[in-house]
């Protein structure tokens, strides 16, 4: 049986019928930038978040950039992430000018260690960006307690997370903003790139507004350099129809990542591989659903002769990454994030994913395990 990590195909065949009317209503109005759809996602998505606004932007990694700069954040700034996450989230902080400073993660969650980062703040701390990473939510009382005590700001990154929940509160509606991602692969992915901020500030969801477009307070008049971030009408209409959806998709996320769990249950006890944690009073929502085993390269090699796609997020801590050679971080500096790189292993998980294909998946890790093979 071949078994794929993610599955689009068989979603848009779902969606056929609610899609291309969509698309085709766009297509015949001739709006293709800043249209209607584009109004009412943002009035959607921020009722879906329980924030008062959201903005719609080109991509991820543009919300994190944009979010950054509407506050001010940039040369001799610092802001504390994780380096076990996708370079989007420090790239935004360097762009900006400002300093990415790192903490490690908890070892169960893989989100940032709440209990490491005050020791990291420092008179230049303008920000600290949680990342909600692979769906499940950071601690997100102790972050803010921190971030209020010294009077800095939380960007949320919840490029992974759209629906998690702490607490019965969505994330993107804790921090000052929170930053999303409609990459195709997310749990609520466009058909191409888009990306959005969230926030109960209404300056800076204007201030994002304008930054999106060239800096733009009226027509040819600029206040400021912006750049070219705008979530295009197509993609708006695509994430309108699926926006409808995501709740019913993560359920079966979460009904997928319980088959895995119940059927490693026996491993897990026996302490061959490790599953996901959904910490108390959370909801993860599983846009990946990793394992952790200390033969996962081998695991991996066996998965694919079988023809079970996985995948590794992430195989280089971002400390350890070329590009930030220069910043003086070194092998053992992030020792929990540098063992989650070497030990997790992406299954599939996609919503559409049925239960023959995941036990499939399952027997196939149990089979290596218990086999060798």
């Amino acid at each position: 049986m071949k078994v794929p990590l993610l599955e689009l195909v068989r979603q848009y065949r779902e969606l056929q019928g609610e899609i291309d009317p969509a698309v085709k209503a766009v297509l015949e109005k001739g709006v293709f930038i800043l249209g209607e759809n584009v109004a009412k996602f943002e009035e959607e998505a921020a009722a879906y978040c329980g924030t008062k606004y959201a903005v719609g932007v080109a991509n991820g990694t543009d919300a994190l950039e944009l979010a950054i700069k509407s506050f001010g954040i940039g040369d001799g700034d610092e802001v504390i992430t994780t380096p076990f996450t996708f370079i989007a989230t420090t790239e935004a902080i360097c762009l900006n000018g400002a300093k990415p400073v790192l903490v490690d993660i908890e070892p169960d969650t893989f989100n940032i260690d709440a209990d490491r980062i005050e020791k990291a703040i420092t008179p230049r701390t303008k920000a600290i960006v949680p990342v909600h990473l692979f769906g499940q939510a950071c601690d997100m009382v102790a972050v803010m307690g921190i971030a209020e005590k010294h009077g800095i700001k939380i960007i949320e990154d919840c490029a992974q997370a759209i629906g998690a929940e702490f607490r019965s509160k969505k994330v993107g509606g804790f921090g000052d903003i929170g930053c999303f991602s409609f990459f195709p692969s997310k749990n609520l992915g466009c058909f191409g790139d888009g990306g959005m901020v969230t926030t109960d500030n209404k300056a800076l969801a204007d201030r994002v507004m304008m930054l999106r477009a060239h800096g733009q307070a009226g027509r040819y008049r600029h206040e400021t350099e912006g750049r070219n971030s705008r979530l295009d009408e197509l993609q708006a209409a695509i994430l309108r129809v699926k926006l409808r959806h995501l709740d019913a998709w993560n359920d079966s996320r979460r009904n997928n990542a319980g088959i895995y769990d119940k059927l490693f249950e026996n491993l897990s006890r026996a302490g061959k591989l490790t599953v996901p944690v959904e910490k108390k009073d959370r909801k993860h929502v599983y846009n990946i659903y990793n394992i952790k085993i200390k033969e996962r390269d081998k695991l991996r090699e066996s998965l694919t002769v079988k023809d079970v796609a996985t995948a590794v997020y992430y195989p280089i801590p971002l400390h350890l990454q070329p590009v930030y050679s220069g910043l003086g971080w070194k092998k053992g500096d992030f020792p929990v994030s540098e063992k989650a790189c070497e030990e997790v292993l992406a299954l599939p998980v996609f919503p559409e994913l049925n239960e023959e294909e995941a036990g499939f998946v399952a027997q196939a890790v149990i089979d290596f395990l218990e086999g060798g093979n």
